[in-house]
Parts: structure tokens; sequence; C-alpha cells
């Protein structure tokens, strides 16, 4: 079933460190799978194996892969010439949108989401005069040295609650960092409120108003509100990580769902349906500290004509109300049939997250609140049912703390084989 797959990863052994580009692209079993081509919501590997897709490049996919209105206006920017190292007309439009989608001042754009919270931080720092940042355990926000900590740690390396440690997530990162980031549990008030009233030298807190990198766990009732109140009492900027899910959960990210303004946000991701680009903006007062003799940002391909056209195409599609509610009924079906199947099943689990954005886990926990709870959690049982999905022609994530992704291209057709998929794997 995988025999040019497994040709080609002897292959890249040879070329590539452990045989790809990315570690997360890596699997055991049943083999690191190779792409041949993907379309709307579907992708179909070199041994001619297709697949719903759930994965959509962790999260990138928002419309289907190779959407037609997209694909068309690339094809087209791309004759024209998409490096000058001068501003064009296009990132002012951008900026604009996505000003009025999600209500913040002044925009700068970059290529990935890493860059784009890395940049977030660097001015937050620059603003506040102060240089330590809060991270929460669980959560991704690039692959750089100061947010590479407690990303995917076990579990039972994190120490006590009330005593968080910090756990690097590879070798390499100079120790002098290692003084610069507070890790914390999510979703815990008390022990946060004691960190901050403790250390007086920390610029940013930093977090991923829904846990994108854990499962889309969901933050408890007040508690984005209280990371508001608490920064505005020790003046400490707040920064929502919504490379995952701006532009995902709804047009205007999370500040829409749950009320609440930080002062600063990153995108990336959905913004540009597939392709390459990122933007980090926030209000005014700290955006405004940006430019020449001031503080420092740029990028070579920052503000690129590809991705900025791929983003407004995709803000394009977005904008159709019609959109959004096929990406929600669809979700919703598929939410909804899992959870009855597993309920018929009887079978212990947590739900959470959005019709756009979900996860579940095998659990006796009423509620999986923070990446301490994964422990609890049956990650062998939800690995052998992603191998039997993947028999069946479905492609969740291996590890259930990477959400299900939905994209407009998805169908009700791919939801029933879904669910007769899964019936099938439990």
């Amino acid at each position: 079933m995988y025999e040019k797959s497994k040709e080609l990863y002897v292959r890249a052994c040879k070329a590539l460190p452990a045989g790809a580009t990315s570690n997360f692209r890596i699997w055991d079993e049943p083999c690191t799978i190779y792409i041949k081509e993907a379309h709307d919501g579907h992708l179909v590997d070199v041994d001619g194996n297709e697949y719903i897709d759930y994965r959509l490049g962790f999260g990138p996919v928002i419309l289907g892969h190779g959407w037609k209105s997209v694909s068309e206006r690339i094809k087209k920017i791309s004759e024209e010439g998409i490096i000058t190292a001068l501003p064009n007309e296009l990132e002012i439009r951008i900026a604009e949108r996505i000003k009025a989608f999600t209500h913040i001042d002044l925009v700068r754009f970059a290529n990935s989401g890493a860059e784009a919270t890395m940049h977030a931080l660097r001015v937050a720092r620059a603003y506040s005069g102060k240089e330590k940042a809060v991270k929460f355990e669980g959560q991704y926000h690039g692959m750089y040295d100061y947010m590479l900590f407690s990303t995917y740690p076990p579990v039972k390396s994190l120490g006590i609650r009330n005593n968080p440690i910090k756990v690097p997530a590879g070798s390499g990162i100079p120790g002098c960092i290692h003084d610069l980031v507070i890790t914390q549990p999510w979703n815990d008030f008390e022990i946060l409120e004691k960190t901050l009233k403790r250390d007086r030298d920390i610029a940013a807190i930093i977090t991923e108003p829904v846990m994108g990198n854990c499962g889309a766990l969901l933050p408890k009732e007040g508690y984005l509100k209280f990371l508001r109140e608490i920064c505005d009492e020790y003046g400490i900027v707040l920064i929502f990580d919504e490379v995952k899910t701006g532009f995902r959960i709804a047009m205007g990210g999370a500040e829409e769902v749950y009320g609440v303004k930080p002062d600063m946000k990153t995108f990336a991701k959905a913004l540009g349906n597939g392709y390459p680009i990122a933007a980090f903006g926030g209000i005014e007062e700290i955006m405004g500290n940006i430019g020449p003799e001031k503080i420092s940002h740029g990028g070579t391909f920052a503000g690129n004509l590809i991705g900025l056209t791929a983003a407004d195409a995709t803000l394009d599609e977005l904008e159709k109300g019609s959109t959004w509610e096929k990406l929600f009924s669809t979700g919703k079906s598929l939410m909804k049939g899992i959870r009855e199947i597993l309920e018929d099943k009887k079978i212990s689990f947590t739900m959470q997250g959005f019709p756009t954005m979900f996860g579940f886990f095998f659990t006796e926990l009423e509620h999986v609140w923070e990446l301490r709870d994964t422990a609890q959690c049956d990650y062998p049982r939800y690995e052998k049912m992603q191998l039997s999905l993947l028999e069946n022609g479905v492609m969740p994530d291996p590890d259930p703390r990477e959400p299900w992704f939905l994209c407009a291209a998805h169908t009700e057709a791919d939801v029933k084989k879904t669910l007769e998929a899964m019936k099938k794997a439990l």
C-alpha cells in the first residue's frame, strides 16, 4: 500500500536529516507518506492512495487545495514580478482589510507564523523596556530559541503544578535564554498571578487564545479576560498568537469570539490558503514605534506579491457568508457524527474546539484544560484509530494534540465517508 513512499524515504534519508524537511512530517506508522497531489479537501500519495485531508498543511488550507479563484490570481501576478525591494499598493490594501476584520491599528507583514511571533515579541520588549516573556506549556509559537520551550515535553518532566519548570523542546538553545522565558500551566489563574507578582521584568505574555497545538483546548470562562486585566495591572503587553485561529474560528478571530482585545496579534496559515504569508499588528501606541531609527523590522520576502495576492483572494472568499456557512455546517456535521459514534460505543472522551478546528481525546476526564491533563488521555488508542482511518481513506494527524481542520471544499459526502471509516476504526 505504501511501497513507493517507503522507497522515497530510503532515498530521502541520504539527502535530508531524518528524511524530511520538518520533524513533524516524519511518521513511524505506517511510514512517512509522500504526497503526489492535493485537490479540494483531498490528498493523493505517490502510491495512488487517496485521503480526505483533515490536516490541511497543519491548518493553512481554509478554502481547499488549489482553490481556483486564488490560484488563477497567483498565476497572473507571478508573470508581473513579485519582488521589487519597494512598497506596493497591495500591501496597503491587505493591511486595511486585516485592520477592518481584526480591530488592530497598524500591521506589518512577514512570511511565516514563527516570524510574526518573533517580531511581535521583540517589538513588545522594545516598547516595554523589559526582557522576559511568559508562554504556556504545550503551546507552539514557532521554531526559534525564545519560544521553543515546553512545546511537546513529556508531561512527567514538567514538575509540580505550583512550581513549573521549563523544558527545551530541543538542544542548541543558549542557556541565557532560559532565564528570559517563563513557562506556566495554561488556564491556571492563581499560579500566573503569583508569578507576575514575584517577577516585574516581564515584557509580554504570549498565548494561543485557543490551544491549537494541543487539541483545540478552550480557555476557561473568564480566562482571557483575566489575562487582559492582569496585563493592564502589571504593564505587560498581551499578545494573541492567532496563527491557527485567525481567519479560521471567525473572521475577527478570538477577539470576535471571546470579546477580549489583546495589545498585539499575529496571523499566518489561513490568511493565505496555503501560500506563505504572515502578519503581526496591534495598537498604535506599540506598533507606531517601528520605523527607521526606531524599532527595526524588515525582510526580503516580507510583503511579496505572491503572498499578498493569495491573502487578498482568500479574504474575498471568506467575506462571503456562504463560505462560512458551508465551513461551519460541514464541521458541525462531522463533530456531531463523531460524538454520536463515540457515545454509541460507550467510549469515554472529551471533544472541544470549533467546527473549523476541533479535537478529541480518549479520556475519563470531564474536561481537558491544559497540557498536563493529557497525561490522563489514551494516546495509543487514538494512534490505532488513525491507522485504521488511513487504511479507509481518511487522514487526521496521528497525534490527538493536532486538531482536525476543515476547509470549504470538504463536502457532506466526505463527512459520510469519514464517519463510516470511524465506525470501522473503533
